[in-house]
């Protein structure tokens, strides 16, 4: 792990090819420069690049072929996901330097929970350089032989599915605003999930229209889904919202449109855990951080301390 008491932090920034040509990132990077700190740029080109190229970045460390004390996750919640899933795999006894986040993407929702302000990309990667670093827990998700990570939130039921379809034309117009916009087109669509959910002093089974299972607080371009998560609490919070005993789905649009999502919070059955089991009837889908995986039975759980992150 690298300090933050060097004179100066070598720092390694994996970039989204989308905001390879953003200005204030460019002046960002000549600012963090003349101060005296190393940059490298990586640009991400097509899938599955953030993976290789934050492996690689472990690997190089390894041989002692590169020094890097912070490597930064440069593009929205997505980008960070595949960045903490790829040294979490590649170092799983132990990551050999901090970890950052430049927030570029389209609701920023760890970025903000972290209390970096995406509108200030410069103070953003001033801080990546000479922030202080702290122990994050990630959640990990497995099925059959599958095991996926991620930093913020896993959500399910009908959001789940409204974020996974969000039109990307939408969401580059109106950011996090494109969420509920597409959200309030489809409340036609409003339909319930099955479970049976189980956690260490905890038990529930019915039909749902929304869970998130956090680690941080907020997700969908804002929204306090799990609004007393922490990043370092060795928990995972989970708020689930289930059908109206009345069965009438629409009666809960009523109480969003009177309170907004805290209309809603007096109806939502909520625990804390290190871990829970998800089993469906039929598969169910999760976001991972945005990206939709489907199975019929989920473990999720926290992975304390996995990464150290650099953070106001």
């Amino acid at each position: 792990m690298a300090t933050t008491n060097t004179t100066h932090s070598s720092l390694r920034i994996i970039l989204h090819g989308k905001a390879a040509g953003r200005e204030d990132v460019r002046r960002a990077v000549e600012r963090v420069r003349r101060k005296g700190h190393p940059v490298e740029v990586r640009v991400t080109w097509e899938a599955g690049d953030a993976v290789r190229l934050a492996r690689e970045a472990v690997a190089e460390v390894a041989r002692g072929e590169a020094r890097i004390d912070v490597l930064v996750a440069a593009g929205g919640d997505g980008t960070l996901n595949e960045v903490a899933a790829a040294l979490h795999a590649a170092a799983p006894d132990g990551i050999p330097f901090d970890v950052a986040v430049l927030p570029l993407g389209t609701a920023n929702d760890f970025a903000r929970s972290i209390d970096l302000n995406p509108d200030d990309i410069g103070e953003c990667l001033w801080l990546a350089a000479r922030g202080q670093a702290r122990p994050l827990d990630i959640g990990q998700v497995s099925w059959n032989d599958n095991r996926h990570h991620f930093v913020n939130v896993a959500t399910g039921g009908f959001g789940a599915r409204v974020t996974a379809e969000t039109d990307p034309r939408l969401k580059k117009l109106f950011g996090g605003l494109s969420y509920l916009f597409a959200g309030l087109q489809r409340m036609g669509e409003l339909t319930a999930s099955s479970a049976r959910i189980t956690a260490d002093g905890f038990e529930w089974e019915g039909s749902f229209i929304a869970l998130a299972l956090g680690n941080g607080r907020q997700a969908g371009g804002g929204v306090q889904l799990c609004p007393e998560a922490r990043f370092d609490d060795g928990l995972l919070d989970l708020a689930l919202l289930p059908v109206p005993e009345s069965g009438d789905v629409s009666e809960l649009f009523g109480h969003l449109v009177e309170g907004g999502t805290e209309g809603l919070r007096s109806r939502m059955i909520t625990h804390r855990a290190a871990s829970f089991r998800l089993e469906g009837e039929e598969e169910m889908q999760l976001n991972l951080d945005g990206e939709p995986v489907r199975a019929p039975l989920f473990q999720v759980e926290v992975r304390p301390g996995a990464l150290s992150f650099r953070r106001p």
